[in-house]
């Protein structure tokens, strides 16, 4: 697959899906501050309709966060815009291309595909089987070679495929687990949500290559807790 590009699966339109609806979510992206025109691009393309219940079709274009079932949600539109925008400014401050990039919570893969058009492979790793296996169904379906997908406890991360040159939490905790902090390379990012479900906020850490890591807060957020375990 051609980095910047979903192949043409993933960019059919139907019915309520309007191409109108999602150049008006593309607007509130823009009007929210969301600056990259690759993620723009990506997610006015990108059929969500397809990672949500088929009762919800009718607000797949809503820049709003919307259950996906095991107390869940498919994240605000705006927010997988500004975690995956923060992530390629980093490489795009390095002048280097983003490589490989693990995701923590595939959910229902939303944020996997949007990563799999800008980056050249992710790693995602879910702890809800069912979960899993929709995401894994849709990664199919949208014809996407360069998403590799694990069942396991996320706070784990990927260990036999590191380092990563980026990482990406779609959970919140207290903290980042060092288990997936050791996984990431030394000149690599990390985008993340931290707090308590009452006050989160989005972190970005970025690394200089030589060990050190600058931690910048990139403002409040509010996503489901980060669990450990499988099941």
């Amino acid at each position: 697959m051609n980095m910047h590009t979903l192949p043409p699966a993933a960019l059919k339109g139907e019915g309520m899906t309007s191409q109108r609806a999602r150049d008006r979510l593309a607007t509130q992206l823009r009007e929210g501050g969301i600056r990259d025109p690759r993620v723009i691009d990506v997610i006015r393309n990108l059929p969500r309709h397809h990672f949500i219940d088929q009762a919800l079709h009718s607000r797949a274009y809503e820049n709003t966060a919307l259950p996906i079932g095991h107390g869940q949600t498919i994240s605000q539109p705006w927010v997988v815009a500004r975690m995956t925008e923060a992530l390629l400014e980093h490489f795009d401050a390095r002048k280097e291309k983003p490589g490989r990039v693990l995701e923590i919570g595939t959910g229902s893969g939303y944020q996997a595909v949007v990563l799999a058009a800008l980056v050249e492979q992710v790693y995602t790793v879910e702890r809800i089987e069912e979960l899993l296996r929709q995401a894994r169904r849709r990664f199919r379906q949208l014809g996407l070679a360069n998403i590799r997908s694990r069942y396991d406890d996320g706070k784990l991360g990927w260990a036999d495929e590191a380092p990563f040159d980026a990482i990406i939490l779609t959970a919140a905790g207290d903290t980042i687990p060092s288990r997936i902090l050791e996984q990431l390379s030394p000149a690599g990012v990390l985008v993340a949500p931290v707090g308590s479900p009452s006050s989160q906020v989005l972190i970005r850490l970025r690394g200089d290559g030589q060990g050190d890591f600058a931690q910048e807060e990139l403002g409040a957020v509010s996503f489901v807790p980060l669990l450990g375990g499988i099941g």
